[in-house]
């Protein structure tokens, strides 16, 4: 029993870092995405080119859910992975990429909110602790954004705010609805609702008009959206509903606390400024981290 408890924590602790990486990643391809393409554009698309590749190896999946199931799979579609797609588009038109993975981090906490008033999932108080550090560094790092960045939107950070809501209502979810499915079959029942309100929302974008899709600009974005939607949309949606799985959702939503180092990592090389204070808030962040996952 000893060997397998083990074998799992050391799994889910490879999935967060292998989450963290590539989510952490995915600001910065969004930005990159939206020098040729408008945000519904490269939401669509990037539904469409993940939808494709989970159906390609879960399509089969899908006559497992049960009539019970369905409604919370459908929830779980559009809550964590629709909307979020233009939201975070959206964002980043106003806002540094940094920035929109630092406003990330709200999840964990909206995580504990919504798990105790509507899914009454308990949580420790070391785990709230945890949290409450996590999010102080947060705030500190959002403080610094604007203070260093006077010229950005700020009112566009609420749409990622709003994503941090529907990203968390998603993990408890799946925690307490659709614990007994595969994560590949939650994937895949999420992707089959999605493709055609995307194609219908990517046609309406005036995407296939005039060649636009033919433009320079627009095939070096789209060589963007096809790596997010490979590895920040499709794999990334298998491994993120196998950890929530496999440990608490407290635990799953940490990813956001590692997410912004990444980020902010690859927006540095991209001529994006990095400043003491926000490295001392890193730290901050992963102390929260650790607080709220360590053992007792």
């Amino acid at each position: 029993m000893i060997k397998p408890l083990i074998f799992v924590t050391y799994k889910k602790w490879f999935f967060l870092a292998a989450l963290s990486l590539i989510w952490g990643s995915s600001f910065i391809l969004i930005k990159k995405s939206l020098v040729g393409l408008t945000p519904f554009q490269l939401g669509s698309l990037r539904l469409l080119f993940s939808g494709s590749m989970i159906l390609l190896f879960g399509f089969r999946l899908i006559r497992t859910i049960t009539k019970t199931q369905w409604p919370w799979v459908i929830g779980s579609a559009i809550l964590g992975t629709f909307f979020p797609a233009f939201l975070f588009a959206i964002a980043e038109t106003q806002i540094d990429s940094s920035v929109a993975s630092i406003l990330n981090g709200l999840v964990p906490l909206n995580t504990i909110l919504f798990g105790l008033m509507l899914f009454k999932i308990g949580t420790t108080r070391r785990q709230f602790l945890g949290v409450i550090v996590g999010f102080i560094g947060t705030a500190i790092l959002i403080g610094y954004g604007a203070e260093f960045n006077p010229d950005q939107n700020y009112y566009y950070s609420g749409f990622v705010i709003l994503s941090t809501l529907m990203y968390a209502i998603n993990i408890n979810i799946i925690k307490k609805y659709l614990q007994e499915m595969t994560a590949l079959t939650i994937a895949a029942g999420n992707f089959v609702i999605l493709m055609v309100p995307a194609l219908l929302i990517l046609t309406l974008s005036g995407f296939f008009q005039n060649g636009v899709y033919r433009s320079p600009e627009v095939l070096s974005s789209l060589g963007y959206v096809l790596v997010l939607s490979l590895f920040g949309t499709a794999i990334a949606k298998v491994l993120f509903n196998r950890l929530v799985q496999m440990s608490t959702p407290v635990f799953s939503s940490s990813v956001t606390y590692l997410m912004p180092i990444v980020a902010v990592f690859w927006a540095t090389l991209d001529g994006e400024k990095l400043y003491f204070e926000q490295g001392l808030a890193a730290g901050l962040i992963l102390f929260g981290v650790y607080l709220a996952n360590r053992n007792k």
